[in-house]
C-alpha cells in the first residue's frame, strides 16, 4: 500500500498522517513537498556515499553524513567519486540538481529500495539535504557511539524541498549570562540541525561587554566584568539582594574569527550585535567620555534592566562607535550589524545643554528625533562599509533611516509599520518568540524573566502580519526567536529554555505558508526529543505535562479539563488526597466538582500534576471593571472566578493589572445569595512597582446599585522582604447579596528612594473567592 502526501508550499492536516515508528517520516521541519513511498534503502557495510569529483559543496556535506553514519553504524562507508559503474549500485548519490527548482537553500531526495539521490543548486542545499536524510535514518544515527542491533533503514520518499523565509535565527545574549566558546559552538550546531541560518550574538550591553575591541581595551578590562549580580529575580527583594561575586568574561578577537569559521561551516550567518544608543553603562563604565555627564562614576550594571546612562551624540561618541564598528565588522563578514536602538530613555539628552543645543542646531522635534539623527549617522558609515543596519523596532521612533532593517519585539505592530515604510522585516515580537519565559506552571519551573510561553502557541505563530498587501509582504524576512539570559546563568538552562520550542520556531520559518497541525508536530517531535537525547540536550520535557482548564455547565457546574500534549500517554488521578497511579480513575472526561478540591494526577510518561481548585459562590460569575486599563488585562473575563488561584508571584500574566490607578470590579452572583467571607490575594513585587493596594472597601448590594455592610481596611505591609501575595479577607455576618464589589486603592507612585520613584505603581488580583 502507498503512502502519499503533498506539500505544496502548503500544508493542512487534520490527522496524523503517518505510523510514527523509529525512523518513520518523523521530519522536523516537515519538507516543503513530500510523497511517502513503499519499500526502504538499506545502508549496508558495502554503501558507498558518491560525489562529483570536484564539487566541494557535495564532497563536504558528504562528509557530514558519513561521519555520523560511520560512528553510529560502525560500517566503514566512505565519500568516492562518481563513476557510472558505481552510480548504478546500491549507494546513495549526490548530484547537481538541474531544474532550477530549488533555490539557494533548496533540494530534492529520492529514496528507493535502490538508491538514494541528493540533488541541490549550492552548497547549502546539500547541507539541508543531510540534515533531512539523517532524520530519515535511525535515530540512533545521532549517537556519539557505535549502536548495534539497528536496521539502517531508509523509508522510501520523494521530496522537493525549500524554505518558506530566507532568515530563521535564534539570539543568545551573552552579555547577562557569559557562555564559552564551546557552548555557543554547540548552539550553532543545534540550529543546523534545524536548518537555522542566522545566529544573532548579543554581545554588549548595561551588564557586560564581550567583545575584545583592540583599540579600546578598557572595553574588556572594565566593560566586561561586573563587580556582583542581583540574586533572584528582580522582582523578588525590596532592597535587592547581590551574591558579592565578580563576575566576568569576553571573547577575544581569535575566538570570535574562530566561531564566525564555524558558523559558516554549516551555513549559519552570524550577526554581531552593539548596543546603542542605550543599554550603554559597561561601555560608558570604561570610558565615561562618551556620556553626557563624563564627571559622573559609571559601573556596569549588577542588576537588570533598563538604566537612564546613554551614549551622548557627540563627535567623539561617533568617532568611538565608528571604530569599534569597524574592528567589529573586520571579524564578522556579513551583510547586517546589530546596532539595538531598543530602550533608549531619554533623560540624559534631556538634561544635557548639548543635546538640546544639537537638537536646536539640527532643528529636530524632539529627543526622538535626535534617536533617529544617532540611528542615521551610524547607518550611514555602516553602508558607507558595505554594510546594513539592524536594529530593534524603537529604531522606527523619529523617523526610520534609510536602508535599515527593523526587528520587530513589541508585538507586531512595528513590523507593520516597517514594511508599510517598504523596510525589511525580521519579526520576533515577545508572545510568541521570546523563549526566555516560562514554558510550564511558573511555580515548578527554574527562574524566568516572566511571561508564559508554552510550545503550542510558539507553533500557532504566523509570521507574516495578514494586515499587509501581498506586496508588502514581500519585506517580510522571517522569523526569529530570542533568548536573553538574566535569569538563564548556565549553558543547561540555555538548552532547557530554547528546546524543544526553538523546534517550533525553526518549523514555523521553514515550512509553506498554510494552516498548520499541531498533533501532527508534536508526534513527529517526540521522535526529534530522542535525537536531542543521544546529542546530550538538555531540552525541556514539559511536552509531556498535564495542564488543567476549568469549564462551567449550564448548570453553573465547575469541571476541570485535563489536558496533555502527548497523546500516546494515559491519564490517571485521584480527588481525594492519595497519590495517584495506574489504578487510580483513569482520565477520560471533564472531572465535574462539588467542593474545593485537590486534583493530583499523573500519566503513563511519567509527568506529575496536582492544583487545588475552588469552589465558591462566584465561580464562573460575570464581571465588569470600572476602567479600561483592567478591561486590558483580562479581555475574557475569566481570571477573577474560574476556580484557579495564582500559585505565585513570578507570572505576572497571571493577575488582572491596573497601572496608576484604583482598581474597582463588581461581580454579579446571579440571585441574592447568602455571603459570609470575600477574599482575594493581591501582589506584592516591590523592586518591579507592583505595589499592594493602600486601602481596600468590599461591599455588597441586592441591587447593583445600593452597597450596604461595605468594609473598607487599610492594607499595612512592609516594603522589605521578599515578593509574595497579599491575602485580603471580609468577614461578614451572615449578609444576603447579588452583587459583590472590591475597590482597592492604587498606592500612588513609588515613594522617593525605590528603584522606580516617581513611576506609577501597579495593583494586581487574582481569583475573587466568594463563601
Amino acid at each position: 500500500m502507498k503512502r502519499f502526501v503533498a506539500f505544496l508550499f502548503c500544508l493542512a492536516l487534520s490527522f496524523p498522517l503517518f505510523a510514527q515508528s523509529d525512523n518513520a517520516y518523523n521530519l522536523l521541519p516537515f519538507p516543503a513537498q513530500f510523497s511517502g513511498k513503499d519499500g526502504q534503502f538499506t545502508v549496508t557495510a558495502a554503501t558507498r556515499v558518491l560525489v562529483a569529483a570536484k564539487d566541494a559543496g557535495q564532497r563536504t556535506a558528504a562528509q557530514l553524513l558519513v561521519s555520523q553514519l560511520k560512528t553510529a553504524s560502525g560500517f566503514p562507508i566512505v565519500v568516492a567519486p562518481t563513476t557510472p559503474a558505481l552510480v548504478k549500485g546500491k549507494h546513495i548519490v549526490f548530484q547537481a540538481h538541474k531544474a532550477g527548482r530549488c533555490g539557494p537553500e533548496g533540494y530534492t531526495l529520492n529514496v528507493s529500495p535502490e538508491r538514494v539521490l541528493v540533488e541541490a543548486e549550492t552548497p547549502k542545499g546539500y547541507f539541508y539535504a543531510v540534515q533531512t536524510l539523517l532524520q530519515l535514518l535511525p535515530t540512533a544515527v545521532f549517537s556519539p557511539t557505535k549502536v548495534d542491533n539497528v536496521a539502517w533503514t531508509v523509508p522510501a520518499c520523494q521530496i522537493l524541498d525549500r524554505p518558506r523565509y530566507s532568515y530563521r535565527g535564534l539570539m543568545l545574549d551573552v552579555s547577562r549570562h557569559f557562555m564559552p566558546v564551546s557552548f555557543v559552538k554547540r548552539f550553532i550546531d543545534l540550529m543546523a540541525l534545524h536548518k537555522l541560518n542566522t545566529f544573532h550574538w548579543h554581545l554588549t550591553d548595561d551588564q557586560g561587554w564581550r567583545i575584545e575591541i583592540k583599540k579600546y581595551p578598557k572595553l574588556t578590562q572594565i566593560g566586561s566584568k561586573r563587580k556582583e549580580t542581583v540574586v533572584g529575580h528582580n522582582a523578588e527583594n525590596y532592597p535587592f539582594q547581590y551574591d558579592g561575586k565578580e563576575y566576568s568574561g569576553f571573547y577575544t578577537q581569535e575566538q570570535i574569527k574562530e566561531v564566525v569559521r564555524y558558523a559558516a561551516a554549516r551555513h549559519i550567518t552570524i550577526i554581531p550585535e552593539i548596543e546603542m544608543p542605550g543599554h550603554a553603562l559597561a561601555a560608558l563604565a570604561s570610558y565615561p567620555e562618551f556620556s553626557c555627564d563624563p564627571a559622573k562614576k559609571y559601573e556596569v550594571a549588577t542588576r537588570w534592566g533598563i538604566f537612564k546612562e546613554v551614549y551622548c551624540p557627540s563627535e567623539p561618541t561617533f568617532a568611538f562607535l565608528q571604530n569599534v564598528l569597524t574592528e567589529v565588522m573586520a571579524l564578522f563578514p556579513g551583510k547586517y550589524i546589530h546596532i539595538g536602538g531598543d530602550e533608549c530613555p531619554k533623560d540624559a539628552w534631556k538634561a544635557s545643554p548639548f543635546c538640546q543645543d544639537l537638537i536646536k542646531k539640527l532643528k529636530l522635534k524632539d529627543e526622538d528625533a535626535l534617536q533617529s539623527y544617532f540611528i542615521q549617522r551610524i547607518e550611514k558609515f555602516v553602508n558607507s562599509k558595505g554594510r546594513a543596519i539592524i536594529g530593534w523596532d524603537e529604531i522606527l521612533e523619529g523617523g526610520l533611516a534609510k536602508n535599515a532593517t527593523v526587528m520587530s519585539w513589541r508585538g507586531t505592530e512595528g513590523g507593520i509599520e516597517a514594511a508599510k515604510q517598504k523596510h525589511n522585516v525580521v519579526m520576533t515580537p515577545g508572545e510568541f518568540c521570546y523563549l526566555d519565559q516560562y514554558q510550564a506552571n511558573p511555580a515548578q519551573e527554574p527562574l524566568a524573566g516572566g511571561g508564559y510561553l508554552p510550545i503550542e502557541k510558539v507553533y500557532s505563530y504566523e509570521p507574516t502580519p495578514a494586515e499587509l498587501t501581498p506586496e508588502q509582504q514581500k519585506f517580510i524576512l522571517g522569523v526569529q526567536g530570542n533568548v536573553w539570559t538574566e535569569y538563564i546563568p548556565t549553558t543547561q538552562h540555555v538548552e532547557y529554555m530554547v528546546y524543544p520550542r526553538a523546534s517550533a520556531l525553526a518549523e514555523i520559518g521553514w515550512m509553506p505558508k498554510g494552516p498548520r497541525n499541531f498533533e501532527d508536530f508534536a508526534m513527529r517531535l517526540k521522535e526529534h526529543l530522542k535525537r536531542l537525547s543521544y546529542l546530550n540536550v538538555n531540552y525541556s520535557k514539559r511536552l509531556l505535562d498535564v495542564r488543567a482548564v476549568t469549564q462551567f455547565t449550564d448548570a453553573d457546574q465547575l469541571q476541570v479539563r485535563l489536558e496533555k500534549l502527548d497523546s500516546d500517554s494515559k491519564i490517571y488521578y485521584t480527588t481525594n488526597g492519595k497519590q495517584p497511579n495506574t489504578a487510580s480513575t483513569e482520565y477520560m472526561t471533564p472531572i465535574a466538582l462539588k467542593k474545593t478540591t485537590t486534583i493530583k494526577a499523573v500519566t503513563t510518561a511519567g509527568a506529575q500534576f496536582e492544583e487545588t481548585f475552588y469552589i465558591h459562590r462566584a465561580k464562573g460569575k460575570p464581571y465588569t471593571y470600572a476602567n479600561a486599563a483592567a478591561e486590558k488585562s483580562d479581555p475574557t473575563k475569566k481570571k477573577l472566578t474560574d476556580g484557579q488561584v495564582a500559585q505565585s508571584p513570578r507570572n505576572k500574566s497571571e493577575w488582572v493589572t491596573v497601572l496608576g490607578d484604583d482598581l474597582e470590579v463588581t461581580i454579579d452572583l446571579g440571585e441574592v445569595r447568602p455571603v459570609t467571607k470575600v477574599s482575594a490575594n493581591f501582589l506584592k513585587r516591590i523592586s518591579y512597582n507592583d505595589f499592594p493596594p493602600s486601602a481596600v472597601e468590599i461591599g455588597l448590594s441586592q441591587d447593583g446599585k445600593t452597597y450596604k455592610d461595605a468594609i473598607s481596611q487599610p492594607v499595612r505591609y512592609p516594603f522589605e522582604g521578599k515578593w509574595g501575595m497579599l491575602p485580603v479577607v471580609a468577614d461578614f455576618k451572615t449578609v444576603r447579596a447579588r452583587y459583590v464589589r472590591i475597590r482597592a486603592k492604587n498606592a500612588g507612585p513609588a515613594p522617593a528612594g525605590f528603584p522606580r520613584e516617581g513611576l506609577p505603581t501597579s495593583v494586581s488580583v487574582d481569583e475573587v473567592v466568594v463563601e
